[in-house]
């Protein structure tokens, strides 16, 4: 029988009877079709446990479920990653968000740079926002995850440069002298930068090299932003995290 996994912002406890949001009604109920006395796995997102429930109280509009059982989740990786991704067009930006969360980023910041090629007012914004915050959600439920990163505002490259970290920081680039497995890491967290479709500008890459953050290489061809961002999270994760 399916156990699909469901985030709810919701505190759960065992044997106690909690009403589904309506995102996890909506999902469980009408996509999935899941009836009372199925079997669902519940996650808040905030805390490394996952909570197994039936569902009950079945309506129209709404549903429960019976919390029976709490399980400790050790899927986070000992490496935090803090992605820094250039807007790009189209799919493209979905596709990273989603698939850098699978392999365990914790943080992304969506960063207008010179060749982003996206303008869009506040609103249009901010829905674009909660529209990956949901893509990062989705992608939680189907790895595994106990911890749902946070879709930061988007802002300007320059701005986020200037953010106070002790993070190793590092830049993707072509013509960078040193490997990405040459690094050395000092401590378990990673801002990283990946540039739009076409790249940063030799003006933005001397703003980041002045903001203390290094030139790295990852081979010697040329990847597309969302290859980039992939491979570079991969690399990371094989040498400092959890992928063997």
């Amino acid at each position: 029988m399916r156990n699909p996994r469901i985030f709810q912002q919701s505190q759960f406890a065992l044997n106690e009877t909690v009403t589904l949001s309506d995102d996890a009604f909506g999902h469980v109920v009408r996509v999935l079709r899941l009836k009372e006395g199925d079997t669902i796995t519940l996650f808040n997102g905030e805390e490394a446990f996952q909570y197994t429930a039936t569902l009950c109280n079945i309506s129209k509009k709404s549903a429960d479920v019976n919390v029976i059982s709490q399980e400790e989740n050790n899927s986070e990786s000992p490496l935090n990653i803090h992605l820094g991704q250039g807007i790009s067009r189209g799919d493209r930006m979905d596709f990273t968000l989603q698939k850098s969360v699978e392999l365990g980023v914790n943080t992304i910041t969506p960063l207008f740079t010179e060749r982003c090629g996206v303008k869009l007012n506040a609103e249009r914004l901010e829905k674009k926002r909660q529209q990956w915050q949901k893509i990062v959600i989705s992608a939680c439920e189907q790895s595994g995850r106990a911890s749902v990163p946070v879709v930061a505002e988007p802002m300007l490259l320059a701005d986020w440069l200037k953010q106070e970290t002790s993070a190793l920081k590092i830049n993707l680039h072509p013509k960078a002298q040193h490997s990405i497995m040459s690094l050395p890491m000092e401590n378990t967290r990673v801002r990283l930068l990946i540039g739009p479709e076409g790249g940063l500008s030799d003006e933005e890459i001397t703003q980041a090299n002045d903001s203390d953050f290094h030139d790295v290489l990852l081979g010697p061809r040329v990847l597309r932003t969302e290859t980039a961002a992939l491979t570079a999270i991969t690399a990371l994760q094989c040498r400092f995290g959890d992928l063997h």
